[in-house]
């Protein structure tokens, strides 16, 4: 058995995952410290408000890995909604086609985290397959910083099959990320 699959999977949706804020929140807290993202308590709370209507999302989902009772990692997402702003931030001009949404087409996945003990052991692979299990939507897409400082989680999602489609710039003060998507075309998602 690999590391990964020593520990439990704990799935949360709707008013669950809200509720489940306080469970994870350390672990977002650890990991989020560690450059390149180096977050502070401001951060942190700006995390939290962003938590906060998140949950409130369609199909939103909240996946935390334990090992007992210690929290090892968590990632969560949901659906874009047809009236999302999410291929706005695009630095590249997507198609027409490409960035038009309806509900049900687009995954996004918000956070996935792996506190460093547990890094490179099967865990994030297993957490995003926990997390996409059972979703009928045509495809995935997430932003990560760029390489070299995120070259770890860029080459997991390369090697999970997601592609690079350009650079997103959410607001003003953020920093740049690679904006990611995983085809699917409507199948349950594999890792």
């Amino acid at each position: 058995m690999t590391p990964a699959e020593v520990l439990t999977y704990d799935l949360y949706e709707g008013k669950e995952a809200a509720a489940a804020l306080d469970t994870f929140l350390p672990t977002y807290e650890e990991v989020y410290a560690e450059p390149p993202y180096s977050e502070a308590p401001s951060d942190v709370a700006e995390f939290i408000e962003h938590y906060q209507i998140h949950v409130q999302r369609d199909r939103m989902r909240l996946i935390i890995a334990r090992d007992g009772d210690e929290i090892v990692g968590f990632t969560y997402g949901y659906l874009l909604p047809a009236y999302t702003s999410w291929w706005t931030n695009i630095q590249e001009e997507l198609p027409e086609d490409f960035t038009r949404e309806d509900g049900k087409r687009t995954w996004v996945i918000i956070e996935l985290a792996v506190r460093r003990p547990w890094r490179r052991r099967g865990v994030a692979a297993t957490l995003h397959a926990a997390l996409l299990d059972g979703l009928h939507v045509e495809r995935v897409t997430l932003t990560v910083r760029p390489e070299p400082e995120a070259a770890p989680a860029q080459s997991a999602y390369k090697s999970w099959g997601y592609r690079t489609v350009g650079v997103s710039h959410p607001w003003e003060d953020a920093p740049f990320y690679t904006a990611m998507v995983l085809e699917l075309d409507g199948e349950p998602a594999q890792s």
